[in-house]
């Protein structure tokens, strides 16, 4: 398939700019894989669609205030966004400034502070901090919640709450996984009473998640890379799901990556490390039955794994339901739940 048969078009109006007062609070497009068919619902509904057997994998992965603003000592303004922190007070990080910036060059940070570019590796660049402190602190004390690029204004202090899953314990991710977000304590407490078991993994999702397929034959598209760990209690609780004929549903393509990644060679193994498991329709599902996610990008990795999973004609057409119903896209938005 083309990367341009991934295309639809989305009133911008659709985008959700802002989180609905309560995380529950958002609707639910059901879409049956079998059938095709879709129904509207809200997400409210959610535990009442699952039966006591079904097992949910969650991602525990926690944002971290990504961005930093800093200025070169030429007066340029360069805006900073951490991909991944590494040992010795060093960092892979995006940089975008009005003209390139060079290995040598030293940014000073919004609290004085500073950092050198040590130097390029493809689209990132490898940054060097005082290795005396900590760069989380860092982070938390001067950095800003790296919002999507489809999110037209600046951060807030809602979104050091709302744009972080009520779970998120494991620090990394430079982008949340979103269908978790409308998990409240209250939506897990009812899951849990219906006896519906629930378990974690972690994948550290990247800013990749937001870059664009700059080629239209898929087959020569290089996945960006993220960090994932399946732990061994996530593959009991596999294990024991398939046993009581139960059904595995990810909460989020970040959980199925982190899922598939850890079962490419068949049944599902604890694994630790990095993927680039690009998938797309074709692809067999070794562990992952079921999928709540919310809504993605037009031409996106994202869409095209969703397409994999519940068939390319059905997800189209879900899509095309979703913009006359005005369901709300994106991080912010709306789920879709597919069984």
């Amino acid at each position: 398939m083309k990367k341009t048969d991934f295309y639809y078009d989305l009133p911008p109006e659709l985008i959700a700019q802002k989180p609905l007062p309560e995380r529950s609070a958002s609707r639910m497009l059901r879409l049956n894989r079998a059938t095709g068919q879709v129904v509207d619902d809200v997400f409210e509904s959610l535990a009442d669609a699952l039966q006591p057997s079904d097992l949910l994998v969650f991602n525990d992965t926690k944002v971290m205030p990504a961005r930093l603003f800093a200025r070169k000592h030429t007066g340029g303004h360069v805006e900073i966004l951490i991909e991944r922190i590494e040992p010795n007070g060093r960092a892979l990080a995006h940089l975008k400034a009005s003209k390139s910036t060079r290995p040598g060059t030293e940014l000073v940070l919004e609290n004085g502070e500073t950092c050198r570019v040590v130097e390029r590796e493809g689209d990132l660049f490898r940054l060097q901090f005082d290795p005396s402190k900590p760069l989380l602190a860092l982070l938390e004390a001067v950095g800003h919640i790296p919002l999507p690029p489809y999110i037209e204004r600046a951060d807030d202090e809602d979104d050091a709450e709302r744009y972080q899953t009520v779970f998120a314990s494991q620090v990394g991710a430079v982008a949340a996984p979103t269908a978790s977000l409308h998990f409240d304590d209250a939506m897990l407490q009812r899951i849990a009473d219906r006896g519906i078991a629930s378990v974690f993994v972690t994948l550290h999702v990247g800013s990749g998640t937001f870059q664009p397929v700059r080629v239209d034959d898929l087959s020569q598209h290089v996945m960006h890379q993220e960090f994932y760990d399946v732990p061994q209690t996530c593959v009991d609780a596999v294990e024991r799901t398939r046993k009581a004929g139960g059904r595995v549903i990810a909460i989020g393509t970040t959980a199925v990556r982190a899922l598939e990644s850890a079962s490419i060679h068949g049944g599902l193994q604890t694994c630790s490390g990095d993927t680039r498991l690009f998938i797309t329709p074709g692809y067999t599902f070794n562990t992952v039955d079921g999928l709540l996610t919310n809504f993605h990008l037009p031409e996106s990795t994202l869409l095209m794994l969703i397409s994999a999973f519940a068939g390319y004609d059905p997800v189209m057409a879900a899509y095309r339901h979703a913009i006359e119903r005005r369901y709300r896209f994106f991080s912010y938005g709306d789920a879709m739940l597919i069984l």
